[in-house]
């Protein structure tokens, strides 16, 4: 028997197919196109999703050569927040928002004075400046009005996905913290109270499940189009980075992994309802009901480097479209050129504002010590040694508060194949590293999920059981205490730009009347 998984993230789409001992069958990949037509907003084409799962499936089963019969399930993640707003046909109310959207400036402040941050926190356990799905869905019901009363439901990326494939609107307890605002974690449900306040009408909101839950089959219309069986189980789903993290092995209480995708991030699996206020904190896969993640993201992470590559490795980019080195591969070299430090340039990497633990919706990138010595190099060593920053400033605030993880510190998806990346972030945060061999990322988690809400493997535990662990990396004191002192000017370089972010964004607002 075969599991099929598929994943949303914000530059693009993933599917893995793996057999019922684990060895990937087939895997494909489709980039996507960021949109960001206006200051703080970060969109997609909706119709782009189910078009790339189409193909992908399609390629998947014709490499593989597995009969669709054969596919025993079929579970989809995403990137979080997000959110899709569907008519009663189904059909996609305008563009879709992804995890960087940042437009919701004042509906976040109209929430806060509803409610206080204190009540919103105890109810929802996380921060109302991640700009959840809630928010955005007052923004288009105060912006765009006629549109949002076309709006039937509020899906994420992979909802909508599923409901392509089934027919039912549904959302796994993992994702559902991302509506965030009015829905209550530990209880998992929304509280109607305050969507009555806010209001929304539940019923914009669709059924939620545990991640495991087999939320409907595929629809004859979807296994036309796929080239699936019709009747295939699909699970509920969950958020991209548990199914990442759970493919990678990551099962046990303390156990700590990090991505490198668009944003940067990392997790700690807890059984504890102890959530820190700024943080982020949601249901983990392997038992959503009862297990947690606490995840501090900073936005921009591997996008700092593809922005690199969009924007000033062009002539690289057009060598690997005509079967040249890949341009990250190039950007790797030249970064690897450069010293720890970078010969004293220092990056401040918000360039579409900043999440954990500063919350800061107006922060921008900063480019600091810039000199006629310096390369595009060192520029993207700099980047890299921001978001190792970015994401030891969140490390340094959760283990003070006692948060317990075992080391190593596993790195898995995006820029983590990065030897420098991953040599940088081993010596910011003091940690022994190793990278997970199998480079499936997050749609082989999904493929295990569908497998387990079958009933094909027992638990989750068969991920550790297949997951290997290589490249270990241990820290360089000396690198270390070199690397705490940028990060210090880099602490410090925040502070004093700080209120200049507010400055400039009411300039931005000036010049768009």
């Amino acid at each position: 028997m075969h599991f099929l998984g598929l994943d949303y993230g914000t530059g693009g789409s993933k599917a893995t197919l793996i057999d019922d001992a684990g060895a990937v069958r087939g895997h494909a990949f489709r980039e996507y196109p960021i949109l960001t037509t206006k200051p703080g907003w970060s969109e997609h084409e909706p119709d782009r999703y189910w078009t790339y799962a189409r193909d992908m499936i399609q390629a998947i089963l014709a490499e593989s050569a597995v009969d669709p019969r054969d596919i025993g399930g079929v579970a989809v993640s995403s990137a979080m927040p997000c959110l899709v707003m569907i008519d009663k046909n189904g059909i996609p109310v305008n563009n879709a928002y992804n995890l960087m959207d940042r437009r919701a400036v004042r509906q976040v402040e109209k929430a806060r004075e509803l409610f206080g941050d204190q009540k919103i926190f105890a109810v929802s356990k996380n921060r109302l400046d991640d700009h959840p799905a809630i928010v955005n869905l007052l923004w288009e019901r105060e912006n765009r009005p006629d549109d949002f009363r076309r709006v039937d439901k509020a899906l994420t990326i992979d909802g909508f996905v599923t409901r392509k494939l089934t027919g039912v609107d549904s959302c796994h307890y993992s994702g559902a913290a991302f509506y965030g605002v009015a829905y209550e974690l530990l209880a998992r449900r929304f509280d109607l109270a305050m969507l009555d306040r806010l209001g929304l009408d539940p019923s914009l909101f669709p059924a939620l499940h545990r991640c495991e839950a087999i939320v409907g089959e595929v629809a004859a219309d979807a296994a036309e189009a796929t080239g699936l069986a019709k009747g295939t189980p699909v699970a509920a789903g969950q958020v991209d980075c548990n199914a990442g993290w759970v493919g990678g092995g990551m099962i046990r209480e303390g156990d700590i992994q990090m991505n490198l995708g668009t944003c940067g991030n990392f997790g700690i699996l807890h059984r504890d309802a102890d959530f820190h206020d700024s943080m982020i904190g949601f249901a983990y896969t392997t038992d959503s009901e009862n297990t947690y993640i606490t995840v501090p993201t900073t936005t921009t992470g591997g996008q700092t480097i593809r922005y690199l590559r969009d924007n000033h490795y062009r002539a690289e980019r057009e060598l690997e479209a005509s079967g040249g080195m890949d341009a990250y591969d190039a950007i790797n070299i030249e970064a690897a050129a450069a010293p720890p430090g970078c010969d004293g340039l220092v990056v401040l990497p918000y360039l579409m504002g900043e999440r954990t633990p500063i919350w800061d919706v107006h922060a921008r990138g900063v480019v600091f010590g810039l000199s006629l010595a310096h390369t595009r190099g060192h520029l993207a060593r700099a980047m890299m040694e921001s978001v190792a920053f970015a994401l030891y400033d969140s490390f340094q605030v959760i283990t003070a508060a006692g948060r317990p993880v075992n080391p190593p510190l596993i790195l898995n998806e995006g820029g983590a194949k990065s030897v420098l990346w991953r040599r940088i972030i081993t010596d910011v945060f003091n940690l022994p590293t190793a990278l997970v061999e199998r480079r499936n990322g997050a749609p082989y988690g999904d493929a295990l999920l569908a497998g387990v809400a079958v009933g094909a493997f027992k638990d989750f535990s068969v991920a550790r059981e297949w997951t290997r662990y290589i490249d270990p990396m241990e820290p360089d004191p000396a690198a270390h205490s070199l690397y705490m002192e940028y990060f210090d000017l880099y602490k410090s370089l925040y502070a004093h730009v700080k209120d200049d972010f507010r400055t400039l964004a009411r300039l931005r607002e000036k010049e768009r009347g």
